[in-house]
């Protein structure tokens, strides 16, 4: 075993351990309330077996009951393991609140403040240096994504990463005196459903599925 691999073991084993506790904490919901709170369905297979059915980004997952293991609709290979801890904080902190519709941003969510300028770096600095010229490519990187349009800023568009979760990406195009600036924010129920650090992965991944998206990104 080389140094790094001796150094890194400890997070490894650590997150690890993290994803067996929270599949633990959900043995004992109630299964009825974890259907209503997630906004899953529930497939029954077995007598106190089954599994829940729910979109990720758009993309249909099961998660096996008891075991709560995620998995691809149609595959037999587990989701990854930032995924699986995805979904499991999803299901251990959902309660059901309906959402608001009314949007806040990362430093309004809890402890998000510390982090706000980390966060607005690798989303919308990163956004504002791929489409502050071409505020089209957005638009259009953003509709085959799936995001359905927005009321705030010169455009805007939500992106539903889980049935009750969902984000709101605004570009504010400026002008001779207001530099382009773009944003990731967040429902105002955002902290009934995962926490801080979930919404800082959601954040990045949304950003990089738009950069991606596009086919002629410059080098």
């Amino acid at each position: 075993m080389n140094k790094n691999t001796r150094s890194a073991s400890p997070d490894l084993d650590r997150f690890a351990q993290r994803i067996t506790e929270l599949r633990q904490a959900l043995q004992s919901r109630s299964l009825d309330r974890l259907i209503l709170d997630t906004g899953a369905t529930f497939i029954s297979t077995n007598a106190n077996q089954g599994e829940f059915h729910l979109p990720l980004w758009s993309r249909p997952v099961r998660i096996t009951y008891p075991a709560f293991i995620a998995y691809p609709i149609a595959g037999e290979e587990p989701l990854p393991s930032f995924l699986q801890a995805m979904l499991l904080y999803y299901f251990n902190t959902a309660d059901g609140t309906p959402p608001s519709e009314q949007w806040i941003s990362f430093a309004d969510l809890p402890d998000g403040r510390f982090y706000n300028q980390a966060f607005q770096s690798y989303t919308g600095a990163e956004l504002v240096r791929r489409f502050k010229d071409n505020p089209a490519a957005f638009e259009q990187a953003a509709l085959r994504l799936g995001g359905i349009r927005g009321a705030l800023g010169d455009a805007s568009f939500v992106f539903q990463a889980l049935p009750r979760v969902a984000l709101l990406v605004v570009i504010w195009q400026g002008d001779e005196d207001f530099p382009c600036s773009f944003q990731v924010l967040f429902d105002n129920t955002a902290s009934h459903y995962l926490p801080t650090d979930g919404y800082a992965i959601l954040g990045s991944t949304i950003t990089h599925r738009l950069i991606a998206d596009q086919p002629n990104k410059p080098s």
